[in-house]
């Protein structure tokens, strides 16, 4: 699985944000390592640095073998609580998107003439 991060010029991208970033998705997200070939990460400052509120937002959008990207964003006063808070609606999408597909699959095996 390969993450790739972009950040906007209000949010400081150095490499220790890119190893924290990738190393708190891989651990939060390991389960599918086998179906995510690439995890697009988007930080920015949707108030271009000022201070007020849920003013950080992470889009991260997952790039599945054999099927369409899929995408979730989340805003937090703080960049961490934003990746982190996207990370968890990543994971049940991703659970509700494979899980789905595991069902038809199962479904379809067992409608299958012998």
């Amino acid at each position: 699985m390969q993450i790739q991060l972009n950040t906007d010029s209000h949010v400081q991208g150095d490499e220790s944000l890119a190893r924290w970033a990738e190393r708190e998705l891989r651990e939060r997200l390991a389960r599918f390592v086998d179906h995510v070939t690439r995890i697009e990460v988007h930080l920015r400052d949707t108030n271009a640095g000022r201070v007020s509120g849920d003013d950080k937002r992470c889009v991260l959008e997952a790039r599945l073998a054999g099927r369409q990207p899929v995408a979730v964003s989340h805003d937090a006063g703080r960049v961490a609580d934003a990746l982190h808070g996207a990370a968890e609606k990543l994971g049940r999408l991703l659970d509700a998107d494979l899980g789905r597909l595991r069902e038809a699959r199962r479904r379809a095996a067992t409608l299958a003439p012998d």
